[in-house]
């Protein structure tokens, strides 16, 4: 097995899961970037939740990072991870991969396959030729924070939702049909229009080999074979941490330690289900009529909202060829002379137009990218604009559930 992991750049995860008396759906919280402008949605997560055990305790909603101590905070979860891990509320659940089915309430599917990915077989900088791309340009300073969180904590929950170009539906798929023979792990529903979920462990060796025969079967003749959908700062926290930490290990412990490898869910992109969205910019707390003056003239046309009003306006005519870059390019330029406005990155029309209505702000409406693009583009062209796309509506993000040790 282990050449065909060094040849798919995935490792067979030890995942750990609540033991039997742990509400699952007080267990399970949405993805820490979301709804990064709501702090309402997670008040009532803590709500829900009560005094039960959560990966609510053991995240960094992103909505609360600036406000109060975030020393204080990451403690908080690391003391958390380690007391959840003492007192057995986290069980050794499977060593292998596990397929996971989301239906949401729209009654579309979103199927899955937890595996680990190997770090030293993905690079975030532009230019990579690694099995494993980050699909959008990476934002150096967010790293750093998220490495504060990551690099003292015993355990990873995974956000980080990865691509194959599988049109033939060759890996994923077929799980379904076969999950009557397989090991049912978890089953609930999830809170605040989460949807459901459901789980099942691969633990059989000739299946495990087959999904890695047919992943090699799926890559193109640049090496590239995953794509990073969701979560790309995530996954590039984790290669930082593990860079910082691999020089201090001998080469036997750095071909073993657990650290080298970051838990993901593969998704197919050829899934009919599965959707890319757009992902809005919200931007607040600017002179109106000064930024507008900025931004406008005889460009490319973008939709906007301001007190719930809609309409189109042109850019500045700049060299870009997505709108979406061109806009990225004027509202960091314009950031950069001022720098008490705030740019948020919104998911879903609705929260959109609410957070427009706000005084001294704008929200600007985007499109989203051809998904039977993605895999082509990345080869060519290399990262798109950054927050480009997203993988479904905000409440369709994934939810925490399984966990692995890292430490």
């Amino acid at each position: 097995m282990k050449t065909l992991s060094k040849e798919t750049g995935i490792g067979i995860p030890s995942i750990v899961l609540p033991r039997s008396d742990v509400s699952l759906h007080k267990w399970a919280v949405i993805a820490c970037d979301q709804f990064t402008s709501e702090p309402e949605y997670w008040e009532e997560v803590e709500s829900i939740i009560c005094s039960s055990p959560s990966t609510y305790r053991i995240i960094f909603p992103e909505v609360f990072l600036g406000k109060g101590s975030k020393q204080k905070r990451i403690q908080s979860i690391n003391a958390q991870m380690k007391e959840y891990i003492d007192k057995k509320i986290l069980q050794d659940a499977v060593h292998g991969f596990v397929y996971v089915n989301r239906t949401f309430p729209s009654g579309k599917h979103r199927k899955g396959l937890m595996v680990s990915i190997d770090l030293d077989q993905y690079d975030f900088h532009e230019g990579s030729k690694t099995y494993m791309r980050a699909t959008e340009k990476t934002v150096l300073e967010r790293i750093p924070p998220r490495v504060e969180i990551r690099e003292n904590a015993p355990l990873e929950l995974p956000h980080v939702l990865v691509l194959i170009d599988d049109p033939e539906h060759t890996i994923i798929e077929p799980l379904e049909e076969k999950k009557g023979t397989l090991r049912k792990l978890y089953s609930t529903e999830l809170m605040l229009d989460g949807g459901s979920i459901e789980g099942y462990a691969i633990e059989n060796e000739t299946t495990i080999r087959s999904i890695m025969e047919s992943l090699v079967d799926l890559k193109k003749e640049d090496g590239l074979l995953y794509a990073v959908g969701d979560g790309n700062h995530s996954l590039a926290t984790a290669k930082q941490c593990w860079e910082n930490l691999k020089g201090t290990l001998s080469p036997e412990l750095q071909e073993t330690h657990p650290a080298r490898y970051a838990l993901v869910e593969l998704n197919n992109l050829h899934e009919p289900d599965l959707t890319f969205e757009p992902i809005h910019r919200w931007i607040s707390n600017i002179d109106i009529d000064d930024f507008l003056s900025f931004l406008q003239g005889d460009g490319k046309e973008v939709d906007m909202i301001q007190n719930g009003v809609h309409k189109t306006i042109r850019l500045k005519d700049i060299p870009g060829e997505l709108t979406l870059g061109v806009l990225q390019q004027l509202l960091d330029e314009y950031r950069s002379n001022h720098p008490e406005m705030t740019m948020d990155y919104i998911h879903g029309e609705k929260s959109l137009e609410k957070l427009s209505q706000q005084p001294s702000s704008v929200g600007f409406l985007l499109k989203g990218i051809d998904k039977n693009t993605l895999f082509s583009v990345i080869s060519t062209d290399g990262c798109l604009p950054r927050k480009t796309f997203s993988m479904g509506e905000a409440n369709e993000k994934r939810y925490y559930m399984e966990a692995r040790k890292i430490k």
